[in-house]
């Protein structure tokens, strides 16, 4: 590919809600611009963007994809991303790389969720954004209803710069009302697009149509807004100026519509880019001095600098990092400095990605996306910059992954490769998380989903060779005492030569909760010898860590060593070890045990219209109503008190009850008991699963 300079670029993410065609336009974007010889298909996968064959399985976009091509003598890198809210963190990372969001929608099912999603995410980084309406050849497509739909739901800066021409079977072109002229392709794969007159029963209505562009086009511009306020006819040129001024600004959002499948209305979406929206060639981008915090302005003449959207682990090639280059420009086998590590990288070779397949760069300049292979320490979110100019940008705003599963090798052997090989999804996914729970042994990965994490396992297995189990995570339970008792352990044997003898009487008494455990020594007199104390001690430890009921760890427990004997002889250390084991085991039994559960709290974001559904799912999941606030427009906030057993796969409940629009925060509090009834089966089926292991 050759070398573009600032003013030749364009960088477009493709956003929508899934399966409103967002891969299929992709497709016909590229095949349009000459990028490939045939348009590839979503069911035959053998699509350009869906290239992992997790997505050719599923036929859905999972990770977002590069999709450079040449049009007009522009480059426009064009990135696919996912349409399903468990990949979101790829969505969040490509518009970090681009200029402008071309935001898809089914002219059947309108505005849906993800729909309204990215184009929140699209506002939070004041990103111009192209609306096309797609399948207009659909049954039940309807242009004018999803063009109201995105009013209501987006402002009255929606505004309509095409219409089409039939709809359903018989769509068959578009009228653009900038031009007042139809479109209409001419040959079978319709790449040949032959001008003509607007049919007749469209006049009246692209009439109606072109007034309020023109009237919206004027409005973003004084000058144009005193001629079209005196009377005077704009010309198509100024109605130009003012749209890009007005789409730009982030004003104006123009809307197309089209179909991706049938190769109708496509071209003009090229066009539109290169037209309307802004090069990256006069941006301004602001950082921070890594060392003074000094708010620094970076202009795309200036010294290199670049952020890493996105990182991707290859088993062959090895670490991939798609860099997008905010100023200066980039070369092969040259050193840049990582800003955000303060670390040196060298650069090998600069390539682009189509999909799957690399294409050399000779050089790169500011606004464009390259490729590196091989970066040490380099990953999603790091700022890059020369070392004598240093410069932090802002990193990436990830969501917290909420969906938590235990996951473990299925072969015994694998156990060294899987945390290389989580490491290595966790350096290309930065909403996926492993920890290890200390408590319960399990090693953790939470995604936003299950089908993210299902998917994880499946690469897992295909880059790594690793087969692995998902399954539901253990409850850190506890128990702990609600009465005192005073116990004796006794420890005697007799077994020829030196026997073994301890002897000790211990007293229990609860601790208020989340105080974990107290020792005392109490002994006078000398009945038991302070050489053997601490062997005392570290009996009551251990005991602890395995309780009466259920064998989980006892907590908020003191225990005072008040009186005991020994003998010259036969006494130790080991001895009096297990007589303290002896007397904690037998005095929790009596001291009245209780079975503790982790309570979490939760913060819950949810429109208005769902808030009922929400508490009453919640009160069932035995959770504690706290409070509720306002958020913005139309959403509240629940904060809720919850036990974390119920909160395992509340990700997936609150995606149902709220139709995808609802999320939440989740952290641990504190223990509280388990209702008696619930106890019971916990206690049950903790025994029987130690039965099992045995």
């Amino acid at each position: 590919m050759k070398e573009y300079r600032s003013d030749k670029l364009r960088n477009v993410g493709i956003v929508a809600h899934g399966g409103a065609g967002k891969t299929s336009l992709a497709e016909s974007l590229l095949f349009n611009s000459g990028a490939t010889t045939r348009i590839g298909r979503v069911d035959d996968g053998t699509t350009m963007t869906d290239f992992e064959p997790e997505e050719i399985k599923r036929k859905v976009t999972i990770s977002a994809a590069l999709a450079p091509c040449e049009w007009r003598e522009h480059k426009i890198n064009f990135i696919d991303t996912p349409g399903y809210a468990d990949f979101i963190g790829e969505v969040k990372g490509a518009l970090r790389a681009v200029d402008s969001a071309l935001v898809v929608l089914c002219a059947a099912s309108g505005v849906e969720v993800e729909t309204e999603k990215t184009w929140n995410y699209a506002n939070e980084l004041h990103l111009p954004r192209i609306a096309f309406i797609n399948k207009m050849d659909r049954e039940n497509a309807d242009f004018y209803s999803v063009i109201q739909e995105m009013k209501d739901k987006f402002g009255p800066m929606v505004l309509p710069i095409q219409l089409p021409i039939g709809a359903e079977e018989s769509f068959n072109g578009i009228v653009d009302l900038v031009k007042m002229r139809a479109f209409i392709p001419s040959n079978k794969q319709n790449t040949q697009i032959v001008e003509a007159d607007i049919p007749d029963n469209l006049q009246e209505k692209a009439f109606e149509f072109r007034q309020k562009l023109i009237e919206v086009a004027a409005e973003s511009d004084d000058d144009l807004l005193a001629k079209y306020l005196e009377g005077d006819e704009l010309s198509e040129d100024e109605i130009k100026v003012g749209l890009h001024k007005g789409i730009n600004q982030s004003v104006i959002f123009p809307v197309m519509c089209g179909s991706a499948y049938k190769n109708i209305g496509v071209q003009q979406v090229m066009n539109t880019i290169v037209d309307y929206l802004a090069s990256p060639a006069t941006s301004k981008i602001l950082g921070m001095h890594p060392v003074s915090k000094e708010i620094l302005e970076r202009k795309t003449v200036d010294e290199f600098s670049g952020i890493v959207f996105k990182t991707t682990a290859d088993p062959f090639v090895g670490r991939l990092s798609y860099i997008r280059v905010l100023s200066g420009m980039m070369k092969p086998d040259s050193v840049i400095y990582n800003s955000s590590k303060e670390k040196t990288e060298r650069i090998g070779n600069l390539f682009t990605l189509r999909g799957k397949h690399q294409e050399a760069l000779p050089v790169i300049h500011a606004g464009d996306i390259a490729v590196v292979a091989k970066l040490q320490e380099t990953v999603t979110g790091d700022s890059l910059c020369e070392k004598e100019k240093p410069i932090i940008f802002e990193s990436i705003s990830y969501p917290k992954p909420m969906f938590t599963m235990c996951i473990e090798a299925k072969n015994k052997g694998d156990e060294d490769k899987i945390g290389n090989a989580l490491n290595r999804l966790m350096d290309e996914d930065q909403t996926f998380k492993v920890v290890k729970n200390t408590e319960t042994k399990q090693l953790l990965i939470s995604g936003m989903g299950e089908l993210h994490t299902d998917i994880m396992a499946e690469r897992m297995k295909r880059k790594f060779g690793v087969d692995v189990i998902i399954s539901n995570p253990k409850v850190p339970y506890r128990e702990t005492i609600r009465g005192t008792v005073k116990v004796e352990g006794k420890h005697k044997k007799q077994s020829g030569g030196h026997g073994q003898y301890g002897h000790v009487w211990l007293q229990l008494d609860p601790l208020p909760l989340g105080n974990n455990f107290e020792f005392v020594d109490s002994i006078f007199g000398g009945s038991v010898p302070r050489q053997y104390i601490p062997a005392v001690e570290k009996g009551v430890r251990e005991a602890l860590t395995g309780g009466v009921l259920g064998g989980f760890p006892m907590v908020d427990v003191k225990v005072t060593l008040y009186d005991g004997s020994y003998h010259n002889v036969d006494s130790s250390e080991m001895a009096f070890k297990i007589a303290s084991i002896m007397a904690l085991r037998k005095g929790a039994l009596q001291a009245k045990p209780a079975l503790l559960e982790p309570i979490c709290n939760v913060s819950i974001n949810v429109p208005d219209s769902f808030m009922g559904d929400v508490i009453a799912d919640l009160n069932g999941k035995r959770g504690r109503i706290q409070g509720m606030e306002p958020a913005n427009q139309g959403v509240g906030i629940i904060k809720a008190q919850v036990p974390m057993s119920e909160m395992f796969r509340y990700a997936i409940d609150l995606r149902s009850i709220t139709q995808g629009r609802g999320f939440f925060d989740l952290n641990f509090s504190h223990y509280e008991e388990v209702p008696p009834r619930i106890a019971e089966m916990i206690i049950a089926s903790s025994k029987k699963e130690k039965i099992e292991e045995h």
